[in-house]
């Protein structure tokens, strides 16, 4: 086998606001292995600022891999156990190089027979800007969305609050992600305002790392709690389980580009549904290569409610892709 990289810069179509700040372009790479006159594809997809592998030999170990591609598989994983966002790569590569065009888990989904259930996700910015997203989903048949939160609370609670006087629990679902945006005080008065709401939960309501803190907030709330960003960085299996055993969450996240990929979200689920902890997959912002091969994985894991996968429809330059949306619904076009 052979192997090779480039880096990509996908450019915002409109800038996505977090409470971590205003992103305008995202930084990714792209690995292609080839054998026997066929190519596979993955996405290396680093999130500057967030991945626990956003360090300055990130490339170095790219070109590592490329030069060493012909290794064991487990000697590999082994070097790349502090570069999860390389590793996802690799594997999604080694599986499109075995299945060929852009499949990676060849499924109903593939074939264009089934499909994913998605959520809705509106971006942080002014109250007419979040109004705007709203509308559009809501009228694109949405009727789960995700607001981010954690900029300007009272502005987002009225939001919030409007969208429940309209429509009840039971006709939209409603959950929304702080990225950590809250402190700990705040974060138990608004657990209480969320769940005056019925909100259905909250992501990561203050900063990762915390454990004491997010501990005493998981066992109080009347909001259930999904632990995001708390998972990167984890990277030994009994370090995963002791963490889901203290904290106790409601629900994680589990975004394969920061946490290891299929094997790293494998080792999560196992743990979450051995502890009764929900979970659900969501993107992370990568192009549609990436994409394509999250949304596969998630079907093949067989979710039972909307999952947080990206649409490929946030960036000017994304790659085309096999994905469609029809309303709430994903599905992959038929070859």
């Amino acid at each position: 086998m052979t192997a090779e990289y480039h880096q990509y810069i996908l450019n915002f179509k409109r800038p996505g606001g977090t409470s971590r700040g205003v992103l305008h372009t995202k930084e990714t790479y792209f690995l292609k292995i080839s054998e026997n006159n066929r190519t596979g594809i993955g996405e290396c997809a680093v999130f500057r600022g967030l991945s626990y592998d956003d360090v300055p030999e990130y490339e170095e170990k790219l070109r590592w891999l490329c030069e060493n591609i012909n290794e064991n598989a487990d000697f590999i994983k082994k070097e790349m156990l502090h570069f999860p966002s390389i590793w996802f790569g690799y594997e999604q590569a080694i599986l499109n190089l075995k299945n060929g065009e852009e499949i990676y888990f060849p499924s109903d989904f593939t074939a264009g027979k089934s499909y994913i259930k998605i959520n809705g996700l509106i971006w942080m910015g002014d109250a007419d800007f979040m109004q705007e997203q709203i509308e559009e989903k809501l009228k694109n048949g949405f009727n789960c969305i995700k607001l981010k939160i954690g900029v300007d609370w009272k502005s987002e609670k009225k939001i919030l609050t409007q969208l429940r006087e309209k429509f009840p629990k039971n006709a939209l679902e409603l959950r929304v992600d702080a990225n950590g945006g809250f402190d700990f005080e705040e974060a138990k008065i608004i657990l209480q305002e969320l769940a005056d709401l019925e909100i259905h939960s909250i992501e990561q309501p203050i900063k990762a790392g915390n454990l004491d803190q997010m501990e005493m907030l998981c066992k109080t709330t009347p909001t259930p709690i999904a632990l995001d960003e708390e998972l990167i960085g984890i990277l030994d299996f009994d370090a995963k389980k002791e963490l889901l055993e203290k904290i106790k969450p409601q629900y994680i996240i589990l975004k394969p580009s920061l946490i290891g990929g299929f094997s790293g979200s494998d080792e999560w689920i196992s743990l979450a549904e051995s502890k009764q902890i929900g979970w659900w997959i969501t993107s992370a912002l990568e192009s549609n290569i990436g994409l394509n091969a999250i949304a596969q994985y998630t079907f093949s894991k067989d979710p039972k409610i909307p999952q947080g996968l990206g649409t490929g429809g946030l960036f000017t330059n994304n790659i085309p892709a096999p994905l469609l949306l029809n309303g709430d619904q994903l599905f992959m076009r038929k070859s």
